[in-house]
């Protein structure tokens, strides 16, 4: 990564050291001028007396900015790269040794598998690979709330959790029920309705592998709420009265004690059950038993920030060695034109509905690759291409654009060039080797890998990639790479921006056609 070796050049791993935003002022820049407030000129010239080999010159811009620009040796070097290491071009060993398990998903059996479900699927399956990509060993888990008042609503109206919701909402009669189906789910007690439980279960869970077979998904661990709630309620039990107190019948912790932003949460409720903050506590400690991780990384949507602040505050009181250990990373909402979804009032937006709307509009276009996979692409390049934390509004013509700022784009552009690659039977070669904005672009991606794992952010591949693929297509438009004197290396050219738009898509979750 040349990004860190300027580092190391400059002696201060801290200086800022990144792409540069206009090619015209080099490849990359640094701030170490301004941030150590040493003369930019001066230091050009110190610099300059024991050059790295991969740098050709150094500019000064202002403020106080240094540029640099890369040597036709390196870029060259950097195209021979891709074409060796191939699919593992970009990855590094820095986080080699590590354990790290991701959480995401989490859908609930009995209820449906909604577009939150998509948002928090796409960051997390990136995520994974992105720290895969920097060498760790990483586990995917989801976490399922097979117990609580939503199954308990849901087996009370036989199977329509909407209904049931809203019937315990309006009717006390049926509040008393659902909470009767509920301590007997708990205590299994109830024989028949075990038996509706655990077919319930089952269905539900089969549904799940389903769209996770489509979304390129495969979990190592499934965690439940039924395994983490008894666990929890000991955990918390056994904290009585130093870390937990009693309230009304109930057990609480008063977060606002250690911390005046936040606020007091319930743990067991007055009937004796675990809350969700209670089995997050003993998940904590059985995905650490299970794994014995370096990290763990949780995502879940904004609607839960405040709630897992409370809980990372009383994990730092139980379990202090998990809580340094544990990185929450919120989502925003995924949202069509129509409005927010609601699972509650039964106008939930399903994933399954989004996908067939999407696949819909793809078969309209004749494309020759597989349906889901381009539906697929464009659902989960809308989702990746902002950061996490924001709402997202799909709009579904552009999400399926072939012309830029989409995930089939970015397909399309690696089926182009995989087509003129089939086209001839020219060997590859870097004989009148052509120095030009693709070429420089290329050898940013092992930074923008880095960068993108380092900070637990998809967006930055995306933008990389469509800035790559824009580069790629104008020069495709403007050039003759079949017939042409410098047919050879145009094709090393094309075959190595075939490989990082494939390498990309891999680290977004998305599959790479060859045919569009």
């Amino acid at each position: 990564m040349i990004a860190e070796k300027i580092r190391e050049w400059l002696g201060n791993m801290d200086a800022k050291v990144e792409p540069t935003g206009d090619l015209d002022h080099g490849d990359y820049t640094t701030n170490i001028a301004i941030i150590t407030k040493q003369d930019a000129t001066s230091l050009k010239e110190k610099l300059e007396q024991n050059k790295l080999p991969e740098i050709e010159r150094i500019e000064v811009a202002n403020p106080g900015f240094l540029n640099f620009f890369l040597t036709k040796e390196y870029l060259t070097h950097n195209l021979e790269e891709v074409l060796v290491k191939k699919d593992k071009f970009g990855w590094s060993q820095k986080l080699s040794g590590k354990k790290v398990v991701v959480e995401y998903t989490d859908p609930n059996p009995f209820k449906e598998f909604h577009i939150g479900h998509l948002m928090s699927n796409s960051i997390g399956e990136s995520i994974s690979r992105l720290i895969e990509a920097s060498g760790a060993e990483v586990k995917r888990a989801c976490y399922q709330g097979d117990v609580g008042l939503h199954v308990a609503k849901a087996l009370w109206a036989k199977g329509d959790y909407a209904l049931g919701a809203k019937s315990y909402e309006e009717d006390e009669q049926v509040k008393r029920e659902v909470y009767e189906i509920n301590k007997k789910i708990y205590d299994k007690s109830d024989e028949s309705l075990n038996k509706v439980y655990e077919e319930g279960r089952r269905l539900s869970l089969e549904k799940f592998e389903t769209m996770y077979a489509k979304l390129g998904t495969k979990f190592n661990y499934y965690f439940f709420e039924s395994e983490t709630g008894e666990f929890g309620k000991k955990i918390v039990q056994e904290n009585m009265g130093k870390i937990f107190e009693e309230s009304d019948g109930a057990v609480v912790f008063k977060a606002e004690k250690y911390d005046e932003k936040l606020h007091t949460r319930v743990f067991i409720n007055s009937d004796g059950l675990p809350t969700y903050e209670a089995k997050e506590l003993g998940l904590a400690k059985t995905k650490f038993n299970q794994f014995n991780y370096d990290e763990s990384v949780v995502i879940t949507g904004n609607e839960i920030k405040q709630y897992f602040k409370v809980l990372l505050a009383a994990m730092r009181l139980v379990f202090p060695d998990l809580a340094v250990k544990t990185k929450h990373l919120p989502h925003g909402m995924l949202r069509l034109p129509s409005g927010k979804m609601s699972s509650r009032t039964g106008e939930v937006i399903t994933a399954e509905f989004l996908l067939n709307r999407v696949e819909e509009r793809v078969r309209g276009k004749n494309s020759e690759a597989p349906l889901t996979e381009i539906a697929v692409a464009a659902i989960k390049y809308a989702i990746l291409k902002q950061a996490p934390g924001r709402d997202i509004i799909f709009d579904l013509e552009k999400s399926l654009s072939f012309e830029g700022d989409s995930g089939p784009y970015l397909q399309y552009t690696y089926a182009r060039a995989k087509s003129v690659l089939e086209k001839s039977d020219k060997e590859l070669s870097l004989d009148n080797f052509e120095n030009n904005e693709v070429v420089r672009l290329l050898a940013r991606y092992p930074d923008i890998v880095a960068r993108a794992a380092a900070t637990l952010s998809p967006q930055i591949v995306v933008q990389y990639l469509l800035q790559l693929a824009s580069s790629f297509n104008s020069f495709y438009a403007q050039n003759k790479i079949i017939g042409s004197p410098e047919e050879a290396s145009r094709l090393t050219l094309t075959a190595a921006v075939a490989q990082i738009i494939k390498n990309g898509l891999w680290l977004l979750g998305i599959k790479s056609p060859e045919r569009m």
